[in-house]
């Protein structure tokens, strides 16, 4: 992908802790919106994998997450997701959350394809509609 996907998100009451600060774990949430929404756009719901004969999902293996910047109620924040790797049941994607151009929070993501409790090769299909090839 040349460049990242973005989708809005607005931040709510239930978003923030005590002090109107967004609690450290409405983050994730953001960020799985922001994949997600990748492979809606692609054309692939992620309901139809699930349901289909393989029975896919996607679970995260791992997470390096640096908070830059805090948001608070009422931003409007855009969630950035680019993938940059693809190795047989798994996928690598960089995550950005920004208030404008001011960058609040990265993520590099790791994901696995996962089907009937194993491992499962990412689908020919939803490699290549990411540019990814498998190395």
């Amino acid at each position: 992908m040349a460049s990242p996907h973005q989708i809005s998100v607005r931040v709510y009451y239930e978003d923030t802790d005590f002090s109107g600060v967004v609690y450290h774990a409405s983050y994730l949430r953001f960020m799985e919106r922001g994949r997600t929404e990748l492979i809606r756009d692609l054309g692939i719901e992620q309901r139809e994998l699930f349901d289909g004969d393989a029975e896919l999902g996607f679970a995260v293996r791992r997470m390096l997450i640096d908070f830059v910047r805090p948001a608070v109620m009422d931003d409007l924040l855009t969630i950035e997701t680019r993938p940059t790797l693809a190795r047989g049941a798994t996928m690598e994607l960089d995550q950005r959350i920004l208030r404008g151009e001011e960058v609040l929070v990265t993520a590099q993501v790791k994901v696995a394809c996962v089907g009937g409790g194993k491992a499962r090769r990412i689908p020919d299909v939803l490699r290549h509609r990411l540019g990814l090839e498998i190395i």
